[in-house]
């Protein structure tokens, strides 16, 4: 990362990520199986199509209405018995948490795996003021005991194999024993887990979507540990991006299946939690508070971008990182971002800036697997087209966070200095004479051509230009 810009250096991570041959083989493994699990889910072309295009049409429709559908969300919440707070940043949200948490005395907190949460980097900013949050899903409590972030948005853990997390383990929890038996491990980590749930003051989770209609909080899991999270502790936090909004019950069923097909090759999710209010009088279990925050962190920003708005339709599914050439090869903590892969490259610098963050939409080949495979018809390569533009030259009146970030003085002397030569005759031929003649004198390690060299063979240049040719052989200008 530069002291200077605090930019990240996605060339230097993924280099490093490349040589890791356990990484590779690991990624290797985990994406075949996830590919080969979504094609079962989706055989027939025309009904895969017709589900793209009316989940698409869902959530365009709710990003349409998106300021009337919060405010309406609100209201039903409000009516429900759920507290609802605005947080326009991370730091806005990580207070509404910790504000929470102090009016209640607790001091653990246990979590269902929330995205939202860790572009807040709660963990850290709870354990820094004195509370105790524990992840409970089970790669992210992994990663969470390795002091590491998610490699993959649906599958934290999914850069590990059984050999490091029963080393892991071992390292890390009292009283385990070494072993590779999978469900051994599992019950390892549900004996800690489950007594966690029963001491903490407080749940906290995500939301995968909001219902304005009826005030729904949705929430779509496989190990039962959003349930407990949100049931067992006296009060309950949901954390969710704005655009997570629907308009209507009746939207949730198309996306709820393109959403576990595309993820997990699942026809549906073990769990699909549905929280309308908190616990009633007489009901024997449920929280007896719920709050809801609705986080922006540019999220306006992007919606009033006409163009970058499909960003937000993302429904956090990852397909399109099991099918990245780019990601499949190098993981996500490559990218040195909450949100890695094809869709982390066109949310990322929005939310960042692109000073900070203009490598990322570079760090692909244009390929169009994400567009193809993204089940909300999210049109990815064009976007990433754009951000490279607005990285280099924003046009006037950019609405993308530090527009022209990523550009470079170097690049702009030599795009002028090429123009320059194509447009004077003359100083085309002396530059070209002068390559000709003194261009293999070069040394192989200068700084500028070192990138482009290292994995290219330099051009053998000719000995007699074309011109010279041609008029050897009398032909006349045209």
């Amino acid at each position: 990362m530069s002291a200077e810009t605090g930019a990240t250096d996605f060339h230097a991570s993924s280099s490093k990520a490349l040589l890791d041959p356990s990484l590779r083989a690991n990624f290797r493994r985990a994406m075949d199986g996830l590919m080969a699990k979504r094609a079962a889910q989706f055989p027939d072309p025309a009904e895969w199509n017709a589900l793209r295009d009316l989940a698409a049409s869902v959530r365009t429709r709710a990003l349409a209405k998106l300021p009337e559908l919060l405010e309406t969300l609100e209201a039903k919440c409000v009516a429900n018995g759920l507290k609802v707070h605005w947080a326009a940043t991370t730091d806005e949200a990580n207070a509404i948490v910790l504000a929470i948490l102090r009016d209640h005395g607790a001091t653990r907190l246990v979590k269902g795996k929330s995205m939202v949460s860790e572009e807040m980097h709660l963990n850290d900013f709870l354990s820094a003021n004195g509370v105790e949050s524990l992840e409970t899903d089970l790669g992210e409590y992994i990663i969470q005991l390795d002091g590491e972030t998610p490699s993959h948005i649906i599958m934290p853990a999914i850069h590990k194999n059984k050999q490091q997390i029963a080393r892991l383990f071992g390292q890390k929890i009292r009283d385990a024993v070494y072993t590779e038996d999978v469900d051994a491990l599992t019950a390892t980590a549900r004996r800690v887990l489950r007594q966690k749930f029963f001491e903490a003051e407080a749940g906290l989770s995500g939301v995968n979507f909001a219902v304005a209609e009826t005030g729904t909080l949705c929430l779509v899991e496989n190990e039962g540990n959003g349930r407990m999270s949100t049931h067992v502790p006296p009060i309950h936090i949901a954390v969710m991006g704005l655009e997570k909004v629907v308009e209507r019950l009746e939207d949730v069923p198309p996306l709820l299946t393109v959403l576990t097909r595309s993820a997990t090759g699942q026809p549906i999710s073990t769990y699909f939690n549905m929280i309308t209010a908190p616990r009633g009088p007489g009901e024997k279990d449920g929280p007896r508070e719920v709050h809801l925050v609705i986080l922006d962190n540019g999220r306006s920003r992007i919606f009033s971008d006409s163009e970058l708005q499909v960003t937000l339709r993302c429904i956090r599914c990852g397909a399109c990182m099991n099918y990245c050439p780019v990601y499949t090869r190098i993981g996500g903590h490559a990218y040195e971002a909450i949100y890695p892969g094809p869709i982390g490259m066109i949310l990322t610098p929005q939310i960042e800036g692109l000073k900070r963050r203009h490598e990322l939409p570079h760090a692909s080949s244009l390929c169009h697997a994400c567009t193809e495979i993204c089940p909300v018809e999210i049109p990815i390569t064009r976007l990433l087209v754009r951000l490279r533009k607005e990285a280099a030259q924003p046009p006037a009146g950019s609405k993308v966070l530090d527009a022209g970030g990523g550009r470079s003085r170097l690049e702009d002397l030599a795009w002028a200095g090429w123009q320059a030569a194509h447009t004077s005759p003359l100083l085309y031929r002396v530059m070209g004479t002068a390559l000709r003649l003194f261009g293999p004198l070069a040394p192989r390690g200068l700084p500028l051509l070192n990138a482009w060299t290292k994995s290219r063979t330099v051009p053998k240049r000719a000995k007699r230009t074309l011109q010279d040719l041609v008029r050897e052989k009398g032909i006349p200008d045209a």
